[in-house]
């Protein structure tokens, strides 16, 4: 058990950092659009990556050198276009961003790719996963409990924020709010870009 916490309590301490991955998740639940669908699909490629990390595949970047950059490139070309994106719906002014929400919005389909981008071509992912989940799950003797407890963290998270996130709904009923929020995204996504070509 005392494992299984310690696994817990690290993955959460490394999900729980505001990145483009939750901005997406939160502005989906406050949608209230495909958030199973998208909560499930974080959680699941979070369960995959802490297993390669607790299974020792941190040494991949070693062996494949060229990887990390190719990623972080074109991770750091995937968030300017996604924060320019928004700063563009938040510049058509909160009433419109209302009437999409209230509307079709983003289809499935759509949806999963994006976060399939901001997931898996996001380098920061993989060192928090992969690399720093890997190396403090080694100081444990039970890694199977210790990824278990980071996989339990990640699907709780998760699901928390997706379908917490209409919990915001009162404060979403005025326009204004809609933009500030697209404004932050588009802050957030280009944050992370800059440090990713900054490295």
């Amino acid at each position: 058990m005392h494992t299984f916490l310690a696994g817990l309590g690290t993955g959460l301490s490394l999900i729980v950092a505001i990145g483009a991955q939750n901005a997406f998740v939160l502005k989906q639940g406050l949608l209230r659009q495909h958030v199973f669908a998208i909560c499930l699909f974080c959680a699941v490629s979070d369960a995959a990556l802490i297993a390669l990390g607790v299974a020792g595949a941190g040494a991949i970047g070693e062996s494949v050198p060229w990887l990390m950059p190719v990623m972080r490139f074109g991770g750091a070309a995937f968030l300017i276009w996604y924060g320019l994106r928004s700063f563009r719906a938040a510049a058509k002014g909160g009433d419109a961003l209302m009437a999409a929400a209230n509307g079709k919005g983003m289809g499935l389909a759509a949806a999963l790719a994006t976060i399939a981008a901001l997931t898996w071509a996001n380098p920061h992912v993989y060192l928090d996963t992969v690399v720093l989940l890997g190396a403090v799950s080694a100081r444990f003797p039970d890694k199977l409990a210790f990824a278990g407890g980071a996989i339990t963290g990640s699907f709780a998270f998760f699901f928390a924020l997706g379908y917490g996130a209409r919990l915001l709904a009162p404060i979403f009923a005025r326009p204004r709010a809609w933009q500030l929020l697209e404004i932050g995204v588009g802050c957030i996504m280009w944050a992370i870009a800059l440090k990713l070509l900054l490295g």
